[in-house]
């Protein structure tokens, strides 16, 4: 029988694996295997693979039975190619152990360095080096962090023991320390475990070794990391590999430093070097933002106006060979990286490679730019765009004329504008964000522990840091607009406030940042509406020439018509009718006819909002300008319309003329236990089939104004909350008889659909007979989702995270289709539809209408169209894009019509 391979090595010119095996090394191992591959300087290491990640938590977090052997084999070969031997006392080999899942985590993971240091070989690291400062900084780094990521001692608590010989020695900055200096800090390191634990900090390299992975293997679950996968929608049985790596060192001297690189500018997409390096320093100090690192470029320095000097003054010959380890990178990848590097005494090693993480405006630019230097072509560039980080650019940014008394200045680190609350902790983010304010996440700097304040907040603010930090990181990623390294802001978290200057803002003050611009301004600032670059319709233009589903918006106000114009849509899905009659002008004509004794009395009542109906429906279709336009006749329980207040009341009878108690009466008469399920859609049509009459009226009369004025008009009448035929069927002539009506009194002649919304779960079973008269369906998958769950969607909030935390359902089923359950019931009425009428037309009209794993699916299943709102359809469209590249029968009709 073969024993698995759970163990891969890579460096000296050689790995195990490649690129293509990212799932099996994740993507720090894979990455660091093709380095190896392509012959470049990477210091020796093995990757355990996810598998024993997956065997970690499957059986009590336990371990293969080979798996020991197989990493003592590999540790053997890391001693054989750099001489050294771990656990030696006069020539010690240390290792850093990392995370690396298949998917890109930053921060999110643990990570220890330096290991394989004790009392022993911290002597044989001073000797061999002669450096005594450095072996015991090294020494005091590993302690505090095995202590911490392995022990679990807090952080606080060695901080406490440097800050206390610091302050005994009047020093401000650490590099002040001296070699005796730091033997005094590890002496107090060395008791604070021991306080802690009731036992010495562990001596054995191996059991090191084995702690230091099994932290790592345990941090896939931790609280950080879950937050992340769900916002990232990562899935949790993924697992990470752990990569152990022979150490480099940064900190070594003036002649050694590290850094974070990518190939081109993250933020803007610009073809430039970018990235940032510290002299005499290890890489979790560039990341973690404890110093503010210096740039790479020249170009870099003067960009951001640093008077630090450049790697490239500084190191021209290791930068030269940085760059020319960055262009080769590229070209392999074919895609910009993110790279991770440390020079020590003059010799460059490479630790990381991956896909660099960007925001949405350079993601467009780097593909387009690639598109043109003929590295990709348009159904890949196509494919490089995440759907959901359009966000980012269709929203509003600062409007340039508006006065700012801008208070300080930092990085532009995320690009953005926000305005919100200032709070100094991430669980305060949380929390305000979930009452409804918008707040602006400030802190000194940023930890993988801040992920849900940071996704929380609308904006983030570090007083550290540089444009490789957490915070710029995680703030591109996420979408968040981000100002790093305001270093003339004092963030005073015992006070809770934070001073710039001579102005101080506290929790809850109001403050406004622009990403784009660095700057962090008092008080609220007005926007103005996005400016789409160039970059952006030329990949929206590929998008729409390689899919097949059209998409629609979700619009019946003149602005959100216009709006989704100018974001693509072919169409109008849903037009609420509803949101006309709250109108001040419409709504007491409305409340008349609800309280209304008679049909009479409604008739009287309709016939005021008939001509304001009919001009809401004229502007609506000479906007869309002869593009489908689906009006959804009206839905909601009249009680909606009645006012709730005394005060209102009285206004109601008083401009009806009649007594307020009558108002009381109807109001009582009209109130429901549960009116999701009450007297609303087709319900009301058939109580008061009036209603319906005038809407369709004011329709069709819309529709021969425009057909009279030479242009064309498709409007597509839509029924809601039907649940049987013989609903639709009473209400299909109606429409139909009112639509003759219409033609014979105008004199013109026009088509129309008449169809219903699928929202219901008997309507999606009984959709082969509803079709039989029925044009077209439109799934509206938010009541059909509450349906189906038996779920309230204004409710469910409140216990839905207790069903993430214990598995139960993955994603919010409102926010994602819940493809098991309400999708299934979606490709039945597909199915039975469509054998019961061929050409039935298929749309999707609730939110998972802009969300892209639901608008692939609507793919997959055969739907004609989705809508959402405006704002998403630039996204619908470019996931309908990538579902169409995904789709095998796609490619091979592409394949056939070339």
């Amino acid at each position: 029988m073969t024993t698995p391979k759970w163990v891969y090595t890579f460096g000296n010119g050689r790995a195990d694996g490649k690129a293509d095996m990212r799932n099996l090394l994740g993507g720090k191992g894979a990455g660091l295997a093709e380095m190896s591959n392509l012959g470049l300087p990477v210091p020796p290491g093995f990757t355990i693979t996810t598998e024993v990640c997956t065997h970690y938590y499957a059986n009590k977090n336990s371990y293969p039975n080979d798996l020991k052997a197989q990493v003592e084999a590999a540790l053997a070969q890391i001693e054989k190619t750099v001489g050294c031997k771990f656990g030696d006392a006069k020539n010690p080999l240390l290792v850093s152990v990392r995370s690396g899942a298949r998917a890109s985590m930053p921060g999110m993971m643990d990570t220890v360095l330096n290991l394989g240091l004790n009392q022993q070989t911290v002597e044989g690291l001073k000797s061999g080096g002669g450096d005594a400062r450095f072996a015991y900084d090294s020494y005091r780094r590993f302690i505090q962090m095995y202590g911490n990521v392995v022990l679990g001692i807090a952080s606080h608590k060695f901080e406490d023991v440097l800050d206390d010989v610091k302050r005994g020695r009047s020093y401000t900055q650490d590099t002040q320390m001296k070699a005796e200096d730091w033997q005094e800090v590890i002496e107090g390191y060395l008791a604070v475990v021991q306080k802690n634990l009731g036992k010495p900090f562990p001596q054995d390299v191996h059991e090191q070794l084995w702690g230091a992975i099994s932290a790592v293997f345990g941090s896939w679950m931790n609280q950080r990391a879950v937050t992340y996968r769900k916002l990232h929608d990562i899935p949790a049985d993924w697992g990470t590999a752990v990569n152990v790596q022979a150490m480099v060192f940064g900190n070594r001297g003036e002649d050694c430093c590290t850094g974070v690189a990518f190939t081109r500018n993250p933020s803007t997409g610009e073809n430039a070097f970018y990235g940032e390096y510290l002299v005499n320093a290890q890489g979790e100090d560039v990341v973690a933002g404890i110093r503010t690192p210096q740039h790479l470029t020249v170009k870099g320095k003067q960009d951001n106006q640093s008077k630090l000097p450049a790697m490239e003054e500084v190191m021209p010959d290791v930068f030269k060979q940085l760059n020319d380890v960055r262009l080769k990178l590229e070209k392999h990848y074919c895609d910009m990286q993110d790279i991770e590097f440390t020079v020590q005494q003059g010799k460059l090693y490479m630790l990381q490679t991956r896909t660099g993480k960007r925001t949405a405006a350079a993601a467009f630019k780097i593909a387009v730019d690639m598109v043109n230097e003929g590295v990709i072509d348009k159904r890949e560039a196509v494919k490089r765009i995440d759907p959901a980080s359009l966000d980012q650019l269709l929203h509003p940014t600062l409007d340039p004329k508006a006065k700012k008394q801008v208070i300080a200045k930092g990085l532009p680190a995320s690009p953005g504008a926000a305005s919100g609350k200032a709070v100094f902790s991430a669980d305060e983010a949380e929390d305000l964000a979930a009452q409804g304010h918008k707040v602006i996440l400030c802190r000194v700097e940023t930890s993988p522990e801040d992920i849900h304040g940071m996704s929380a907040a609308r904006g983030i603010v570090t007083s550290r840091g540089g444009m490789t930090s957490h915070a710029a990181v995680v703030a591109r990623g996420m979408g968040r607009a981000c100002v790093a390294g305001a270093g003339d802001l004092h963030i005073d978290y015992a006070k809770q406030q934070m001073t710039a200057k001579s102005v101080t803002v506290k929790a809850g003050d109001v403050i406004t940042i622009d990403g784009t611009a660095g700057e962090i301004i008092l008080g609220s600032v007005p926007t103005v509406q996005p400016e789409l670059s160039g970059d952006f319709t030329a990949v929206m233009g590929w998008a729409d020439s390689l899919r097949r589903m059209k998409v629609r918006a979700n619009a019946e106000t003149p602005t959100d018509a216009r709006a989704a114009r100018k974001f693509g849509a072919e169409g109008i899905g849903l037009c609420r009718t509803e949101h006309m009659f709250f109108d001040a002008a419409r709504i007491t004509a409305m409340r008349e006819m609800i309280i209304a004794e008679d049909e009479q009395g409604r008739r009287a009542a309709l016939a005021k909002l008939e001509p304001m109906q009919k001009q809401d429906f004229v502007e609506l279709f000479t906007i869309m300008e002869g593009l489908p336009v689906t009006i959804r006749l009206l839905d909601p329980p009249l009680h909606e319309f009645l006012p709730k207040t005394e005060a209102e009341m009285i206004e109601v009878a008083k401009g009806a003329g009649i007594d307020v108690d009558k108002v009381k009466r109807r109001a009582h008469q009209l109130h429901e236990s549960n009116p999701m399920l009450g007297h609303r859609g087709c319900r009301l049509g058939i109580s008061y089939p009036e209603i319906y009459e005038m809407q369709a009226c004011a329709i069709f009369a819309a529709v021969a104004d425009i057909a009279k004025q030479g242009k064309s008009v498709m409007p597509e009448i839509m029924i809601p909350l039907i649940a049987t035929k013989q609903e639709f069927d009473i209400l299909k002539i109606m429409v139909d008889r009112v639509a003759a009506n219409v033609m014979k009194q105008t004199d013109t002649q026009f088509k129309y659909l008449t169809g219903t919304m699928i929202e219901l779960p008997r309507a999606a079973l009984r959709a082969g007979e509803i079709a039989e008269t029925a044009q077209f369906f439109s799934f509206g998958t938010n009541d059909l989702t509450q349906t189906t769950f038996g779920l309230s969607r204004d409710d469910a909030a409140g216990f839905l995270p207790d069903y993430y935390r214990a598995n139960i359902l993955e994603h919010d089923p409102f926010a994602t289709l819940d493809e098991a359950g309400v999708g299934e019931l979606i490709k039945i009425a597909c199915e039975r539809g469509r054998a019961a009428r061929a050409d039935l037309k298929l749309g999707i009209c609730g939110e998972h209408g802009g969300d892209p794993a639901s608008v692939r699916f609507c793919h997959r299943i055969g739907l004609d169209y989705v809508s959402c709102s405006p704002y998403r359809v630039p996204i619908a469209r470019l996931a309908a894009a990538q579902a169409s590249i995904e789709d095998k029968k796609d490619i091979e009709a592409r394949k056939n019509a070339a």
